[in-house]
């Protein structure tokens, strides 16, 4: 990671860049199956309050965010969410993907989530091993799960859990 990367919580003024780094995801193709950017009202109203995350140069550029989807509205499911991270293409492979999720993990945490879940692509290959190297298993392959472009598509569904929210001991 850069040494002029700072992490920091998404304010509003971050929408238009953030709904940026998300249209350029989904134009990949293999980063969700969403085709087409929502608008801000949207997209603020399916994601969590907090943590909600962005990566920032030494301008304050957005490179990157990172945050949470309820999975369920009922009290049990309250600890566990869909996490989703999204880099800029100009930013990617310098470590602003590591370092948003590194940060998700102790800001989820330290709000009581045990659970963060991804469904990532198996195409995606670069978000697997960003996951898997931020402690995410894969709990297996949920087979054409969606149509997707015209296609049916798998996604790789993987989890990690806290030892830290959630616990007996905690």
């Amino acid at each position: 990671m850069s040494d002029d990367l700072t992490i920091g919580a998404m304010v509003a003024g971050d929408a238009a860049a953030v709904l940026e780094i998300y249209g350029a995801g989904i134009a990949t193709g293999d980063a969700t199956f969403q085709t087409e950017v929502p608008s801000w009202a949207e997209w603020d109203a399916a994601h969590l309050p907090r943590p909600r995350l962005v990566a920032r140069d030494a301008a304050g550029t957005v490179l990157g965010w990172c945050a949470l989807l309820p999975i369920s509205l009922r009290p049990v499911y309250a600890g566990v969410c869909e996490e989703s991270v999204y880099v800029a293409p100009a930013a990617r492979g310098r470590g602003v993907g590591r370092a948003l999720l590194e940060a998700m993990v102790r800001e989820s945490e330290a709000a009581g989530i045990w659970t963060l879940q991804t469904g990532i692509f198996p195409e995606n290959g670069a978000s697997l091993a960003l996951h898997e190297a931020c402690g995410f298993r894969v709990l297996g392959v949920r087979e054409r799960i969606g149509r997707h472009m015209g296609r049916w598509r798998d996604v790789v569904f993987m989890e990690r859990r806290s030892r830290r929210a959630g616990s007996d001991e905690a």
